[in-house]
């Protein structure tokens, strides 16, 4: 970075995870919720923010700009101008990345950049043809004409198409993510063993986490990373819900593959939890830290973008960090704590395998020599997705937060977080605490 780039706070909802049906909060309350709370504490005014950046992967067509939606609704004022990214699983990263890019730029110097979605309110969609029946039926004059197209009508048209499965699938190489993880399993030789045994742990870390109070509670120094939530009934909503101590091996053994039913080997229990959830952090310049008298958390020291085959998407992350590392002179075990977001449990594996492999480095990365193997013990040391939920454009800007957290918890200094992304990307950020 050309300055120095502070993240002062940050906060998160609760991950909630989806039923089935739509959950109690739409995505503008979760981003409006974390949102107050987070800027409640701070000693300058909402209104004192030059922009509130937020990342979005599937907003609702009420709030398709959900960031000024978000803006609004936390009390920054009409003048604070709210926008809206989208980068798929990176939304929430990018938001940060955008923030940043405006303040090397001289544009901004205090800056509120998030992630949401409300992925349980993902929509039911018509099909194509029964969007054109009903254009048809609609355009008809007369009873006749009307009834002449009631005739044409068929049942099966009415099935709903699932708008989720529709944004999960890539529209280039026409498959689902968990296809792509497939892709990965099978190159590098994951069993499901290992994708079970990784996603129990994840679960394993996060009830670690929770029991620990290093999710709800302050620590070290720093506010508590999730704000609760109340919904209009006055329910509670403290944590996330989604982990559960019965994942274990054996049982995630039980599940049946979901995305390749003969032959696969990744099951929903090994797989990113469908999910609610927002989050942000704020980032500030040099001279606003002076002026308010902030005490932040941490440093962004350099971010990535990476592009590669969309097939192979999950080993994103690779892409992005190893620039970082090549750039700052770092080794893999030089960083104290990773996060990297965990769609699958074969495609964080994949990712380690990739680094571990000196073929792959040297075709793919153009890295001469592995670059070695990632310590499991300074990996997402508090779960990750498969544990806590994946909503889409809040994940890229939890893991920076939430690294952030386990690095002053742990007393490291520096720690990547890294993020697949659909469309065959990746991102990545190099973070310092303070």
């Amino acid at each position: 970075m050309q300055r120095p780039i502070f993240v002062v706070d940050g906060t998160r909802t609760p991950f909630l995870k989806s039923r089935n049906r739509p959950g109690p909060f739409a995505a503008s309350d979760l981003a409006a919720a974390a949102g107050k709370v987070l800027l409640a504490r701070q000693p300058f005014a909402p209104s004192d923010l030059d922009e509130v950046i937020l990342g979005c992967a599937a907003p609702s067509v009420d709030e398709v700009n959900i960031g000024r939606v978000a803006a609004l609704r936390m009390g920054c004022g009409l003048k604070v101008p709210g926008w809206t990214v989208m980068r798929n699983c990176a939304s929430g990263m990018q938001s940060i990345d955008s923030g940043i890019a405006n303040i090397i730029a001289g544009r901004s110097s205090l800056v509120l950049a998030g992630g949401v979605d409300a992925l349980s309110r993902a929509p039911l969609l018509l099909s194509e043809a029964m969007v054109v029946w009903l254009s048809n039926f609609y355009a008809a004059k007369s009873l006749g004409q009307k009834a002449a197209a009631l005739a044409k009508l068929r049942l099966s048209w009415l099935a709903p198409v699932i708008g989720i499965m529709k944004g999960l699938t890539d529209p280039v190489v026409g498959l689902l993510m968990g296809q792509t993880a497939e892709n990965l399993a099978w190159r590098f030789g994951i069993t499901r063993e290992q994708m079970d045994e990784f996603s129990a742990n994840s679960h394993v870390r996060a009830i670690r986490a929770q029991e620990g109070g290093w999710l709800n509670a302050a620590h070290s120094g720093l506010a508590a990373e999730i704000a609760p939530l109340y919904d209009a009934q006055g329910t509670l909503y403290r944590d996330d819900d989604g982990v559960r101590k019965d994942s274990t091996p054996q049982n995630l053994a039980k599940l049946k593959p979901f995305f390749d039913r003969k032959y696969g080997r990744v099951t929903p229990g090994n797989s990113s939890q469908i999910t609610d959830g927002g989050a942000w952090v704020i980032l500030a310049t040099e001279e606003m830290v002076k002026r308010h008298d902030l005490k932040p958390m941490g440093m962004i020291i350099d971010s990535n973008w990476a592009g590669l085959d969309p097939a192979q998407m999950g080993l994103g992350p690779v892409h992005a960090a190893t620039p970082i590392l090549k750039r700052h002179g770092l080794r893999l075990e030089d960083l104290d704590a990773w996060e990297i977001n965990e769609a699958f449990a074969a495609q964080v594996l994949g990712c380690i395998e990739a680094w571990k492999s000196a073929a792959y480095c040297r075709d793919e990365l153009e890295v001469e020599g592995a670059l070695g193997e990632l310590d499991p013990e300074t990996l997402n040391v508090d779960g990750g997705a498969i544990a806590l939920g994946h909503p889409v454009g809040a994940s890229g800007t939890r893991i920076v937060l939430h690294l952030l957290h386990v690095l002053r918890r742990i007393r490291g200094r520096k720690g990547i977080a890294a993020i697949c992304i659909g469309g065959g990307l990746g991102g990545a950020m190099l973070v310092e605490a303070l």
